[in-house]
This record gives C-alpha cells, sequence and structure tokens, in this order.
C-alpha cells in the first residue's frame, strides 16, 4: 500500500471560528495544504479579512458568517457551501468562549452561554454537516479541545468542563460514525497566546506557570497547530479516528523538568 500524502488538493473545508486565532491559522493551513476554505464566525467584517487571505493564497473561498449557537444559521452555512462547492469534506469546530471566575459564584447564564458555545454548539454543527458527509460515505470532522479535556485549569471550570465533555462528543461520534467514512478527531492545543486568553497569560503569574510547566519553555505559536490539523484532514490519517492529539510543548507529559 503506498502511503497517501499530506495534500488536501480538491478537498473543501469549512472552519467554524476560523477567522481569528487558532481557527484562522488552521483555516490558512488547510488553504496551503491545497483545500478550498470557508471560514466563518458572527463576524462578517473578520470573515471577508480571512477568506480574501485563503484567496490570496490561490484558494477559492467564500463569504458566510454563522453562529454555532444558531442552527438554521449553521444550515445556512451548509447550503451556501453546497451551492458554491459541491461537498464539504472537511469541518473544523473552532469556536469557542471562556470567563475566569471562581467556581463557587459562577454566574449560572454564563456557565450555560459557555457550554452553548464550546460543546453544544459543536454538537449542532455535526448534526448539521454530518449527514452530507455520512450519505457520500466520506468526511474528516476535527474538534479543538483544550488542556482542560484532561486537566483542571484554576477557575474557569465552565470552560473547562465543556472542553472535558467534547473529547467525550468527540470519541462517541467517531464509533458511531467509522463504518460510513467519516472520521471524528480532536486537537488539544497547549498554551498557546490568543485573543480569547491573552488577558490571563500576558503578565501574569497564571502565565507564568504555564511557562514552567512547559519544558518548551514558551507559548505556542498557532501556526504549529497547522500540521496537525492538515494530518487530521488528509488521507493520510484515514484509519484514525476517536482521537485527541495533544499539541502542547510538552505540558501534559510533564512531570519534573528540572
Amino acid at each position: 500500500m503506498s502511503f497517501k500524502p499530506l495534500d488536501l488538493t480538491g478537498k473543501v473545508a469549512v472552519v467554524i471560528g476560523g477567522t481569528s486565532g487558532i481557527g484562522r491559522a488552521i483555516a490558512e493551513g488547510l488553504a496551503d495544504a491545497g483545500a478550498d476554505v470557508i471560514p466563518t464566525s458572527r463576524r462578517p467584517e473578520h470573515v471577508e479579512q480571512t477568506a480574501s487571505a485563503i484567496e490570496g493564497r490561490g484558494r477559492r473561498s467564500l463569504r458566510v458568517h454563522s453562529d454555532v449557537t444558531d442552527r438554521q444559521s449553521l444550515q445556512h452555512l451548509l447550503d451556501r457551501a453546497l451551492a458554491a462547492f459541491g461537498k464539504v469534506d472537511i469541518l473544523v469546530n473552532s469556536a469557542g468562549r471562556t470567563r475566569r471566575a471562581p467556581t463557587l459564584t459562577f454566574n449560572e447564564t454564563e456557565w450555560t452561554e459557555i457550554l452553548d458555545t464550546n460543546l453544544t454548539g459543536v454538537l449542532r454543527a455535526c448534526q448539521v454537516f454530518g449527514p452530507h458527509m455520512l450519505e457520500r460515505r466520506y468526511g474528516r470532522i476535527i474538534n479543538i479541545a483544550s488542556l482542560g479535556t484532561f486537566v483542571a485549569l484554576y477557575e474557569v471550570a465552565a470552560y473547562s468542563a465543556s472542553k472535558a465533555a467534547l473529547g467525550s462528543l468527540t470519541k462517541s461520534l467517531a464509533i458511531e460514525w467509522a463504518q460510513h467514512g467519516v472520521c471524528v478527531n480532536a486537537i488539544t492545543p497547549g498554551v498557546f497566546r490568543t485573543p480569547l486568553n491573552e488577558k490571563l497569560l500576558d503578565g501574569t503569574a497564571r502565565g507564568q506557570e504555564f511557562l514552567v510547566r512547559t519544558p518548551m519553555k514558551r507559548f505556542g505559536r498557532v501556526e504549529e497547530l497547522a500540521g496537525a490539523a492538515v494530518f487530521l484532514a488528509s488521507d493520510a490519517a484515514s484509519f484514525v479516528t476517536g482521537q485527541i492529539l495533544v499539541v502542547d510543548g510538552g505540558f501534559l507529559a510533564s512531570g519534573v523538568n528540572q
């Protein structure tokens, strides 16, 4: 059997939450690997900017904004993608939100909103895009997990709970859809400085602790996630499903570092 290269030429990818931070880096990485990419989020101006960047790489794109808390907007996204490209091969679920606060007094409304975006939003997207992939008997779904999928992170219980559950959802979908040609995996980024977490990291004791506990002694660069995404999106990963691929500079492997 010949090796299947990490080439996404001819593939169509939708990246939800794909217009900033980790999501945008993955969207651009998929485009660099040959895919046509539809980056989407709630802000039309960010969608425009990122779609232009995709086209600047010589790939096709589409300008559709969406909200993972709104199932109709996700259905509209799928309909537009199919009208323009005829198929969707790859779905990346990267939309997310967080808030730091003591768990004892954490606002229940905010708790629900975080889970609705980070967990139920992924379920909605998979329920909307899944039937198309199952009918074609081909699909690659990549969810964005977190260190909080595996370990506790101080005073972000809602975020960590949503990401721990996302790991379980990834595995559940993987085993349900494995016989139908759809692979469902997740990527766990380590500490990557993004607009979502910069206030928690910059010049804080928390940021310093992350650096101390990361054997590489630095934060990740978002473009360093592209390789993992390209692999999981490609035919080279045709027998890989239900996995959570960690890209963390050694954080989760760390015990005593000196």
